[in-house]
């Protein structure tokens, strides 16, 4: 059962769009220091290590793991696998303001996965607050300039960044809604880091093919090791993996990822004040203004609705 949105669950929800902001400066400042398929492979393989400690009863059993394979297969394929791959892509070609500005369109794909998969019908406050993260999502990609949108062309990364949100919809989706053996007293009893370790051994396995076939197919660039390098490779690692997804599994299991997926809008103002920071690359006019818009998306759809 969903519950209305809490102060708490709010702090819980705000914190993983930081922390995935982070990630995305991470992965721009390390373009050309690490092939964006191996970064993933990487940090997820340093993710397993961190949280082996905390859930390692988990495989201790691993009939319980062996009995759901189809549905870890899938969660760990959208979740790790694919999503944070497709990030790293992106950033190749995009900026963290744009690439995290695109996920704003995470409230539609959202809407379009709960009402096409899960049977879950869009209220008009979710329409709504996804019609005004979508108007932020289009006044980032024409710069500010609407009429261009008849002639828009998007860079590969933005592409791969509209892919990504809709994995990640799927991913959401499937952590709110688990099959039956995932429920109830059938659930095993996993917690939060034994159920992350499960799903980081199944997405970790994609994670290393896709790098698998980068490394011998894409002639990619070598890693170039360095101080900066290892406390990013640890950054993305324990940060936006570990403790980013602890976090999101939590809130999201408590208000639903409709709701959830407007606190991950908040990523582009995080990205925009990391970028100015770290990266100088500053935000324009037009970025202030469409998180304005994605704000007010979160607002209306949070808002409990008129009895």
């Amino acid at each position: 059962m969903q519950h209305r949105l809490s102060v708490r669950t709010a702090l819980l929800l705000a914190v993983p769009p930081l922390l995935w902001a982070g990630n995305a400066v991470v992965g721009r400042a390390l373009v050309g220091s690490v092939p964006p398929l191996t970064l993933n492979a990487m940090r997820w393989a340093l993710a397993f290590l961190f949280l082996l400690p905390l859930g390692w009863r988990a495989l201790s059993r691993p009939h319980e793991i062996l009995a759901r394979w189809k549905y870890l297969t899938v969660l760990g394929a959208l979740g790790v696998g694919s999503y944070n791959a497709l990030q790293y892509m992106a950033v190749q070609t995009s900026t963290p303001i744009n690439v995290t500005l695109i996920t704003a369109s995470m409230p539609l794909w959202m809407l379009a996965v709960g009402f096409l998969f899960f049977k879950e019908p869009a209220h008009r406050r979710q329409l709504a607050g996804a019609g005004l993260s979508l108007a932020g999502v289009a006044l980032v990609l024409s710069h500010g300039h609407p009429e261009r949108l008849l002639a828009l062309r998007l860079v590969p990364g933005d592409l791969l960044m509209l892919l990504a949100a809709a994995l990640w919809a799927g991913y959401s989706w499937m952590l709110a809604r688990p099959p039956a053996s995932m429920q109830g007293e059938q659930r095993p009893q996993w917690n939060w880091a034994e159920f992350l370790l499960v799903q980081v051994v199944f997405g970790g396995a994609w994670a290393a093919l896709a790098a698998g076939v980068e490394q011998v197919f894409l002639d990619p660039v070598p890693i170039v090791w360095s101080a900066g390098f290892i406390a990013g490779w640890f950054y993305v690692a324990l940060a936006a993996s570990i403790v980013a997804y602890w976090l999101w599994g939590v809130g999201v299991a408590t208000v639903g990822p409709a709701i959830g997926a407007f606190f991950i809008n908040l990523t582009p103002l995080f990205a925009a004040l990391l970028s100015a920071a770290l990266l100088a690359e500053p935000p324009r006019w037009y970025h202030a203004v469409a998180f304005a818009l994605i704000a007010a998306g979160i607002v209306v759809t949070s808002r409990p609705a008129r009895r």
